[in-house]
């Protein structure tokens, strides 16, 4: 063999052995034994218009880079594939796009499943250090699928006219934009999903996707944190945390919203205090509290404690522009259809804002005494103390040890979007907007003492209850 058949031979293993590792990349996605659970549940969703909400280096912008290879190669283990799919990947500036998305998705991307490559500047043959335009991607079933690069400083009018299998954006795109590429995979019924941390604050995205105002089916959200993220070692970070203040934390770590001082329950977590209604005993039925309104909302929720301890809000009436009452009609019946418990006197027992006892303008009576005589026997003696009671909210949403002893129904919907909104102001206090479900959980929660520390050893019928409540919970191993 000639000196030019060995040099060729052996160029030719590097490229074997280069190849192979390539492909590897792809293939030991999440497959070895540290697995991101979080990463996972993301590409096992089946809604249409996902995201993940997460910090820097919490692995979120790896689900979009994958994701998007599956789906262009149609190799996705959790979906329908598609033959020849067209996709967009956001990003908010070319340089962007050629740091962080490009730059993932060809980490992930086999060069021999590489067709062709069309460049907007550079070359082709050396992609990373250039701006890519489209990834032309062979397909397992014969066709070649295209992944196009956008980036939002083009301008709305770069998004129009195409018709999309999905769109990936890369950060939080302007509204503009998202709502044009939103009408781009409506002809494929295809799929929005985004990967960002929402270091903008409250914007759009918070509206539309995280309270979901609109109650869109197909919306679907996960925070991800730097404790999701198995390969981050603990002491990088402490070492991470060290090197952000108290507000920059909110969103570089844990990937919340955050406006102002930042929100008053970070211990609120949808996936683990929201869970789906089951059939509560009657022994467990508490109380029913209120936070009155006539103009602004009335907010009124049943609690229920189980035998150890734990709160269960299970129904919700809140609407505002409406009487006395309509609201008790609602209150009854609602009660009615749960079984609630009566006093002697046929009446449901309640507590109230102690603003209750005053008059109102349409009446000589006050808000109290017009529900009595509706047969709702409110209470108005409740502690306000807002501080106390926050305190006191807090060690129910997570002891010491991270165990929860409050869980919220998934039917209490304006309760839910109130937790993942409620914010400090300027003055050490609360924000009073959109609070009137947290003042009626701090009236009952003020009721309860603080919870116990839970023993070292559970109890059967504890640890029975615990697994049966896991089964209830939206978990995302789903």
């Amino acid at each position: 063999m000639s000196r030019d058949e060995i040099l060729n031979a052996l160029a030719e293993v590097e490229r074997e052995i280069e190849r192979r590792r390539t492909a590897d990349k792809l293939a030991q996605y999440n497959t070895g034994r540290k697995k991101h659970k979080k990463q996972l549940a993301f590409h096992k969703c089946k809604k249409r218009n996902r995201w993940v909400f997460g910090g820097n280096r919490s692995g979120k912008t790896e689900c979009g880079a994958v994701e998007t290879v599956w789906t262009a190669r149609g190799v996705h283990p959790y979906r329908k594939n598609k033959k020849d799919t067209f996709g967009w990947v956001v990003s908010l500036s070319q340089q962007v796009q050629r740091d962080v998305a490009q730059s993932k998705i060809l980490y992930y991307l086999p060069k021999s499943w590489i067709a062709d490559i069309v460049m907007l500047s550079g070359r082709k043959d050396s992609p990373a250090s250039g701006i890519i335009d489209q990834i032309k991607v062979k397909n397992v079933f014969g066709g070649i699928s295209t992944i196009g690069f956008k980036s939002c400083d083009q301008g709305r009018e770069k998004f129009q006219g195409a018709s999309l299998d999905y769109v990936w954006f890369d950060e939080e795109p302007p509204r503009d934009i998202y709502e044009e590429c939103l009408m781009r995979v409506m002809d494929r019924r295809g799929d929005i999903f985004g990967t960002m941390t929402p270091l903008k604050g409250r914007t759009f995205i918070y509206d539309e996707i995280y309270l979901n105002r609109r109650k869109n089916p197909e919306i679907w959200y996960e925070f991800v944190n730097w404790e999701d993220n198995p390969f981050l070692s603990g002491r990088e970070i402490k070492l991470l945390e060290g090197a952000l203040g108290s507000s920059s934390l909110d969103s570089r770590k844990y990937g919340r919203f955050s406006e102002g001082y930042g929100l008053v329950y970070p211990e609120f977590d949808e996936s683990v205090h929201v869970i789906d209604p089951f059939p509560v005993p009657r022994e467990w039925q508490e109380v029913i509290s209120i936070d009155p309104g006539l103009n602004n909302p009335l907010s009124a929720h049943w609690y229920c404690v189980d035998w150890d301890g734990n709160v269960y809000v299970v129904a919700e009436h809140y609407r505002a522009g409406k009487d006395i009452d309509f609201h008790a009609g609602r209150i009854r019946e609602i009660s009615e259809k749960l079984g609630w418990k009566k006093d002697s006197a046929g009446r449901y027992a309640a507590i109230i804002d102690s603003a209750a006892n005053q008059r109102t303008l349409a009446s000589a009576k006050s808000v109290a005494e017009l529900f009595y005589e509706r047969g709702i026997a409110v209470n108005t003696n409740v502690d306000k103390d807002v501080f106390s009671g926050i305190s006191r909210v807090k060690s129910y949403l997570a002891r010491g040890n991270g165990t929860p002893d409050i869980y919220i129904f998934k039917n209490c919907e304006n309760m839910i979007s109130e937790f993942k909104g409620y914010s400090w102001g300027s003055g050490d206090a609360p924000v009073k907007r959109d609070d009137h479900s947290m003042d009626e959980l701090r009236y009952f929660i003020m009721t309860r003492p603080r919870p116990a520390e839970r023993e070292a050893e559970k109890s059967p019928l504890s640890r029975d209850k615990e697994r049966r409540i896991r089964r209830l919970n939206r978990k995302i191993e789903r």
